[in-house]
């Protein structure tokens, strides 16, 4: 009853996550881009893993990491994009962060020396902190010494791609912003960054992949059924809730279009269906 567009394969950007996930699990492209967020020389040991869901125990909440994996050094690198400002990932970072670190050492283990260092890094087209800066980086500091570091392994990096403090950062770092939210061959021709254009080979073959475009259609089709029957429960919801108040089906019916959006046919066949299923 609802009509969703859906964005063509071809005219995605890495800011979408599903192009950012089946690119990043290539290992080059991985490197290259975590490379370039962080400014320095990243050496992955091995290949990356994509929507990985990490649950500890069954009374946990899960979590689903974009992408992981671990340098030469044993330091993990987990990365996820997010288009959309929840309200709630500063708070997210810290249970993620958590939920890993616990994931890392064996039952049994004592010596909490063996966790491995950890690099957490949000991508977002938004400012999550009102500064201004591309990127922000927290590591724990003594508030009565803050030049005092914790040093406890633990890093957390939050990328904001509309940033405005272009001054501090290098070129390759401010194209690859860019490309992040404009993914397209004309910003990866214009660019001297070598990886950017590593990662831009990557991106063409997806777009231009068969198999790539059924997995992206039947996740995009997936996904829309899923908001849909969110939708049509709390439609229902809303008929009962009107029903027990002893509103009529005329004033029912006026609200539904009203909260919802919806046509005056799709309106009645909500609320037909709703009574019936109430028999």
């Amino acid at each position: 009853m609802q009509n969703n567009e859906i964005t063509k394969l071809e005219n995605l950007n890495l800011i979408d996550r599903f192009l950012f996930s089946e690119t990043m699990e290539d290992r080059d492209a991985y490197q290259a881009a975590v490379s370039i967020l962080l400014e320095k020389e990243i050496t992955l040991l091995e290949k990356p893993k994509t929507e990985k869901e990490l649950r500890i125990s069954p009374d946990l909440r899960q979590i689903r990491l974009d992408v992981i994996s671990m340098d030469d050094k044993h330091c993990l690198y987990y990365t996820e994009m997010q288009q959309r400002n929840t309200g709630n990932l500063r708070k997210r970072s810290r249970y993620y962060q958590a939920q890993l670190d616990v994931s890392l050492l064996e039952p049994g283990s004592k010596d909490f020396n063996l966790l491995n260092d950890s690099c957490f890094i949000l991508i977002a087209p938004f400012d999550l902190f009102n500064r201004d800066l591309y990127r922000y980086t927290f590591e724990g500091t003594c508030r009565e010494c803050p030049n005092l570091k914790l040093e406890d392994g633990a890093v957390r990096v939050f990328i904001n791609t509309a940033g405005k403090n272009r001054q501090d950062f290098s070129n390759e770092f401010l194209d690859f912003m860019k490309y992040i939210n404009a993914t397209t061959d004309q910003n990866a021709n214009a660019t001297t960054s070598l990886k950017i254009k590593l990662i831009h080979d990557k991106v063409k073959k997806i777009k231009l992949s068969e198999r790539m475009g059924v997995k992206y259609m039947q996740l995009w089709e997936e996904k829309a059924y899923l908001v849909e029957e969110a939708r049509a429960e709390g439609i229902k919801a809303f008929i009962l809730d009107n029903l027990e108040d002893g509103k009529s089906a005329e004033t029912i019916i006026a609200k539904l279009i009203r909260r919802f959006s919806l046509s005056e046919q799709d309106a009645q066949q909500y609320y037909k269906k709703c009574k019936q299923d109430c028999h």
